[in-house]
């Protein structure tokens, strides 16, 4: 009579070279997606997170404010350039927000900023009468060289339209000085130069006082077609969305008198 031969050693090794199998699998999936379907994309600008930047740059010296707390604002306000960093974007910058299809990677939120933003801003009590601002868009910078170099021939065309810029034509009554940290929330009617084109647009900001600091965020969606804006194509994308946001996050410290 012939003897049966137990499964069972085979049962233990293969558990014993299984589990590491499967360890192996699963991370190397954990791997495939962190770095290639994960969006690690900045987070929106956010105006309490600006407000602790221009908190925190104070507290570090750096910045041209004086640190001391605002009691009127009447008078001509700049985008200030020396406050936070624009490595870690705790500094003043403006961009963009598009959601890509890319080949082999899947959704993406594409984001491109640049710390080249320049303005003023003009208050009379606390009425802003006037608000001009230009972006350098020949220095937009996103996690891609590839993408910045396609939107100088496409889509935004820089290298045809280095320039955006947006020119406040209502002006904005605020009640009273808020007190430092409070949030205001304000909708800036004015005409938007993007790609050549100027349409009137009306860009919802969020405001807040820190010290002598004007803190400024907001996100206006822009339809492409509305800037005569044709999304980009290249072999690594499979679509663009036909709209996108524009983000500035802006500090602001009083202009000096020459």
């Amino acid at each position: 009579m012939a003897r049966s031969v137990s499964s069972r050693p085979w049962r233990r090794r293969l558990l014993f070279f299984g589990t590491p199998l499967l360890l192996v699998v699963l991370l190397g999936g954990f791997a495939t997606w962190y770095f290639l379907f994960r969006d690690d994309a900045p987070p929106a600008v956010d105006i309490q997170a600006a407000s602790e930047a221009a908190s925190d740059s104070a507290g570090a010296g750096s910045g041209s404010g004086s640190g001391e707390t605002t009691t009127s604002l009447s008078g001509a306000w700049s985008v200030d350039t020396e406050v936070g960093d624009f490595a870690d974007f705790t500094s003043s910058f403006a961009g963009y927000r598009v959601q890509e299809e890319l080949v082999s990677i899947g959704a993406k939120t594409a984001v491109g900023r640049t710390p080249d933003v320049t303005g003023t801003l003009t208050f009379d009590g606390t009425t802003l009468n006037a608000a001009a601002f230009e972006v350098n868009t020949t220095t937009l910078q996103s996690d891609d060289d590839r993408r910045d170099n396609s939107i100088r021939n496409q889509a935004l065309e820089t290298s045809r339209y280095p320039t955006a810029t947006f020119s406040l034509t209502q002006p904005i009554e605020i009640e009273s000085i808020p007190a430092d940290g409070e949030t205001v929330q304000l909708d800036a009617v004015g005409e938007l130069t993007l790609h050549g084109v100027t349409r009137e647009v009306t860009f919802p900001l969020e405001a807040a006082i820190e010290g002598d600091v004007i803190v400024v965020t907001g996100s206006l969606d822009v339809p492409f077609a509305d800037f005569d804006i044709e999304p980009p194509t290249s072999m690594s994308v499979l679509s663009v969305e036909d709209h996108g946001v524009i983000e500035v996050q802006l500090f602001f410290s009083r202009a000096t008198t020459p």
